[in-house]
């Protein structure tokens, strides 16, 4: 059997950091957010079992191992023991933009590996089925620090509002004519910062703000705008790119107040060369300290913006409206 599973990343536009369970758990949080059309592809084929090594597994390294204990790949390991997956199988996994940039791609890539697996057991999951099982593989088996927004967006696909509060997560996916998302989209950029980074470290200091209470005003300020935004997409006009710009550098100032470890003089140097050509605002996507930076440009200033980057530098974005699907069998 042969089957590869497609998962987008996406970009968080505001409430990033209220939709951590430390922060939601009595009080509620939201965030605004749009998968996007670069993916990561997941692939399993299932091995003959006379052959030696019952597990082929490929991503940025190769393992060829003959137990499911000795994978060390730890998502794929424990997702295979999760699911009593003992078959030989040939697993593979490919991105189109890299890791540890801010764009959500662990999430992701759990989001593809389960509905990879769900497909080959013959079973049938539901979206929410396979964006809280990845929400509970990362938290609770393999114990990393995270939010729960990027599941959602990759399983859902499309612009959508979650809002969260103690047990409860509400999908409110973004009404609007796809005439103005499709011109907030045509107006997005991201620029790579050329910077990596790891989100356990990059979220530390502001989960230990988040715990002390020491940034909940700006937590609750991070939850306003996701209504504030919701309204400027919805309503739409001739004047929603730049409202919609203003209004993601308002997040990004106030993002930036969530502890030191956000941004740095890089990140804020290219930020501001950004606005001085032709961009109505942006953020860094992600917890913060590398990765990429979305912008937001004026259409009239397009060529300017694009001009003022190194052409490899930059990747046009668009909507994901599937989520995670099955592509082939």
């Amino acid at each position: 059997m042969y089957v590869t599973v497609r998962t987008p990343l996406r970009v968080s536009f505001f409430g990033g950091g209220t939709d951590y369970p430390e922060y939601f758990a009595d009080r509620p949080g939201a965030v605004l957010g749009m998968a996007i059309n670069q993916h990561i592809y997941v692939t399993a084929l299932a091995r003959p079992k006379f052959l030696k090594h019952e597990f082929q597994i490929s991503y940025s390294r190769m393992e060829r191992v003959s137990r499911l204990d000795e994978i060390e790949h730890p998502a794929i390991r424990a997702a295979l023991e999760e699911h009593k997956f003992l078959d030989p199988i040939d697993l593979t996994t490919l991105a189109s933009l890299p890791s540890q940039t801010g764009l959500g791609s662990s999430a992701t890539f759990m989001v593809g590996l389960l509905n990879l697996l769900a497909q080959l057991g013959g079973k049938t999951r539901t979206k929410y089925e396979l964006a809280m099982d990845a929400i509970r593989m990362e938290r609770e088996v393999l114990g990393h620090t995270c939010g729960v927004q990027d599941q959602l967006h990759a399983a859902f696909g499309g612009w959508n509002r979650f809002d969260f509060h103690g047990e409860r997560i509400q999908q409110r996916p973004i009404l609007a004519p796809q005439e103005t998302l499709e011109r907030l989209t045509s107006s997005m950029y991201l620029v790579f910062t050329g910077q990596t980074r790891s989100a356990p470290q990059a979220i530390a200091a502001q989960l230990e703000g988040t715990r002390s209470g020491a940034i909940t005003d700006e937590l609750e300020a991070a939850y306003e705008l996701v209504g504030r935004g919701q309204a400027v997409i919805e309503a739409g006009g001739g004047d929603a790119v730049e409202r919609f710009g203003r209004l993601l550098h308002e997040g990004w100032m106030l993002k930036r107040q969530f502890s030191t470890a956000v941004s740095n003089e890089a990140i804020d140097g290219l930020y501001a060369h950004g606005l001085a050509n032709g961009a109505y605002g942006g953020k860094l996507c992600g917890a913060g300290s590398g990765g990429f930076l979305l912008f937001v440009v004026d259409p009239a200033r397009r060529e300017q913006f694009l001009q003022a980057f190194e052409p490899d530098s930059y990747v046009k974005v668009a909507c994901d409206w599937s989520g995670t699907h099955v592509t082939a069998t």
